[in-house]
């Protein structure tokens, strides 16, 4: 059989999980605190026809280059760009964009840490700030009924008022987590990430510390995603599989021919 069937093949199972990436970037162009994907891939090992340095006479001439060919290509990973997301204010008091490097840091039923960049919070029946689906932010924050004027700064203190005062109390310090490699991150939903051995273990300070970004109050973080290069994208995986496409096409008429060779 011609090599180059498998050849295409490899690639158009290569621009189905580029496209597959693409989509899903798409899928997500209004999702909070969302950075796109982009699809890396590698070419596969190499048949040697002739190996370049051998011999080619007695008299010791060596072959210049060799005649290499390719079996195709592979998905080496798909990658997340963590590019900063465009800032939307929402009015409400306990939403936190972040400004810069970091996580925010969520307690989940299971007692283990996620970690998110979506800032949409809001309290919970006994007054902590928790995320949309009720993991509450870690370390805890709690706020009394009787709470006015929250407040919360770039450094990340949680402060309020009572009925009736005008003193501030603390309620709290946001913190953020960062880590060696934010690609190493697994995302499991819910726009949340679990760490691994591949991004290490998380590095927890306050916000605006050396190396970490700052909370802006009342504020999202919207999508990464740009739809324009996101069409500009999808066009060209499209285009490279109708090729490979009609490479298959090529080559199965190739054999046909010499099928009928008699």
């Amino acid at each position: 059989m011609m090599r180059s069937l498998d050849i295409a093949n490899t690639g158009m199972q290569a621009q189905t999980t580029n496209v597959e990436t693409i989509s899903n970037n798409i899928a997500n162009m209004t999702t909070t605190g969302y950075k796109r994907r982009r699809a890396e891939f590698q070419d596969l090992i190499y048949q040697d026809l002739r190996r370049a340095g051998t011999m080619s006479s007695d008299n010791g001439n060596l072959v210049p280059a060799g005649a290499q060919v390719g079996l195709g290509v592979r998905t080496a990973g798909i990658y997340r760009i963590n590019e900063q997301g465009t800032l939307e204010q929402t009015g409400n008091s306990l939403d936190m964009a972040i400004e810069g490097r970091g996580y925010f840091r969520v307690t989940l039923p299971s007692g283990e840490y996620a970690y998110t960049r979506d800032g949409t919070f809001s309290l919970s029946q006994d007054g902590t700030i928790v995320t949309a689906d009720g993991y509450p932010l870690a370390p805890n924050i709690s706020l009394p009924n009787n709470a006015e004027n929250i407040t919360i700064d770039q450094t990340g203190q949680v402060q309020y008022t009572l009925t009736g005062q005008t003193n501030a109390q603390v309620a709290g310090q946001v913190q953020l987590a960062t880590f060696q490699n934010e690609n190493g991150l697994a995302a499991m939903g819910q726009n949340l990430f679990t760490e691994t051995t591949s991004s290490g273990t998380a590095n927890l300070a306050t916000p605006q510390s050396v190396g970490y970004g700052s909370i802006r109050q009342g504020f999202i973080e919207e999508s990464s995603v740009n739809v324009v290069t996101e069409i500009t994208d999808l066009i060209t995986a499209q285009r490279a599989y109708e090729m490979n496409s009609k490479v298959i096409t090529a080559s199965d008429e190739m054999l046909q021919t010499l099928t009928n060779l008699k």
